[in-house]
């Protein structure tokens, strides 16, 4: 496990370094395929096939570090199955929700409506002198 985390921190630094070199590089639309000339290192064109140069390798490098970091990672991971240890208890079962959100809910057949202490009785007729 110590190889595989000392691999992803070369490749993260690898990383850095390839952003850096890309964004140090002139903006001319040659890309790598443009051929060198005789001039030293020192020049603009030598700092520039330099920095050419040191992006390949390391796009290289990275694409070398992700293919082995995903190597380590498959032969380390252990493929035993589905992870059955869950405990699957259901919930009860509660009052069902309406689709529609201002819906009133039903009252329970076990508990009588709100304001409805006592069942109603017939209203009597009119008083009598």
């Amino acid at each position: 496990m110590s190889l595989f985390i000392f691999l992803t921190v070369v490749q993260a630094i690898v990383a850095a370094m390839l952003v850096a070199v890309i964004l140090m590089q002139k903006s001319e639309g040659g890309g790598l395929g443009v051929g060198g000339s005789p001039a030293g290192l020192m020049s603009a064109r030598g700092a520039a096939d330099f920095l050419t140069r040191s992006t390949a390798v390391l796009a290289t490098l990275f694409v070398v570090l992700s293919i082995a970091l995903a190597a380590i990672a498959a032969s380390t991971a252990s493929g035993s199955g589905l992870d059955t240890s869950l405990n699957r208890t259901v919930a009860p079962a509660g009052p069902p929700v309406s689709a529609d959100p201002l819906a009133v809910p039903a009252a329970s057949p076990a508990a009588p409506a709100a304001g409805a202490s006592a069942p109603a009785t017939a209203p009597e007729g009119p008083a009598k002198q």
